[in-house]
């Protein structure tokens, strides 16, 4: 059947479009970027972070947080330790893994930098294309990232981002595969991070698990880790781990939605791709940010997963398929 809102336009830019960008000055300069355009769905998936989504809003009201540096290209100290601190710049999500995640650490003829190496690699092979199909206006962007080393890992993974003009839906395939000829290390973790306005005080954090254990401790846990108050100067940070508890489908979920701008985010995925969850709460002044972290794995590192004889692996030729889907809230 004809849209008849189609008549009212001349282009389909006026509603949805994909325009390749490039960051012209400071720590950003040289950034390549895809720009997304669905409706009232903004958002903006980096060529050179693993198409990471950096920046995502609806209807103006911005979702994400973004940390002090701001945003920025590729930079040398990315790969050094602790340093990544001033690499990472938070967006809607970044990709941690696979050689490590959280805590950095070396052994050697490796070194494993601060939530790993995927979400500094740069993606080639992108395809960004529009097109009518079955009646909806579709947006799909598509690439391919290799971390790989000399006498080190080789892994691939070809990410598929997709949505459509008028929906709230944003589908995130990612296919994993180890080119190498040997067992490599697939620690995983999705990093979203949710930001002002959408995190403020009144919002309402809902996360499907049975059991909440603060990092560093082994019982339950009592503090209010759904509770969102106003920045606290040099207030701590507070990381949870969440025993997930899926639906009938497998399917775990995790949202936060804010009355008073009228708008949430959720975020679905397979439990048993994902099986761990990590809850990031800073509640403190300019570092306010509640981080949502789907994962295979800790965060305490691929040394620390090798001590305890968890870390996950993916064998020679292997290939794992990860899906999650953002939803808007209203």
């Amino acid at each position: 059947m004809e849209k008849e809102w189609l008549k009212k336009i001349g282009s389909m830019q006026q509603e949805a479009y994909i325009r390749k960008i490039e960051y012209a000055e400071g720590r950003a300069g040289g950034l390549k970027a895809y720009q997304v355009k669905s409706g009232p769905l903004m958002f903006t998936s980096a060529q050179d972070k693993c198409l990471d989504i950096t920046e995502l809003s609806w209807r103006g009201i911005n979702f994400n947080f973004i940390s002090k540096p701001g945003l920025q290209n590729g930079q040398a100290y990315d790969y050094n330790g602790f340093a990544g601190q001033r690499s990472i710049m938070g967006g809607m999500f970044f990709t941690c893994g696979t050689d490590n995640v959280g805590t950095p650490g070396i052994e050697p003829h490796n070194m494993f930098p601060m939530h790993g190496s995927l979400r500094s690699t740069p993606a080639e092979h992108v395809c960004a294309d529009c097109y009518w199909e079955d009646g909806e206006y579709k947006i799909r962007l598509s690439g391919e990232m290799r971390q790989a080393a000399l006498f080190g890992g080789n892994i691939v993974l070809r990410r598929t981002i997709e949505t459509y003009c008028g929906s709230k839906e944003i589908a995130i395939r990612d296919e994993f595969e180890n080119q190498a000829y040997e067992t490599s290390p697939f620690m995983l973790l999705y990093h979203f991070n949710i930001g002002y306005p959408l995190l403020d005080v009144g919002a309402k954090i809902r996360i499907s698990s049975s059991k909440t254990v603060l990092l560093g401790e082994d019982g339950e846990t009592a503090l209010p880790w759904n509770e969102v108050t106003a920045p606290v100067d040099k207030l701590p940070e507070e990381v949870f781990y969440h025993m997930l508890q899926p639906d009938e489908k497998g399917f775990a979920n995790v949202s936060v939605f804010n009355e008073n701008v009228g708008a949430g985010l959720s975020i679905s995925f397979q439990a048993k791709q994902l099986p761990r969850f990590t809850q990031w709460k800073s509640m403190a002044s300019g570092d306010y940010v509640m981080g949502f972290e789907p994962c295979n794995c800790h965060v305490k590192g691929q040394e620390w997963e090798r001590e305890n004889g968890t870390l996950p692996v993916i064998e020679a030729g292997e290939k794992k398929t990860v899906e999650l889907k953002l939803q808007i809230l209203e």
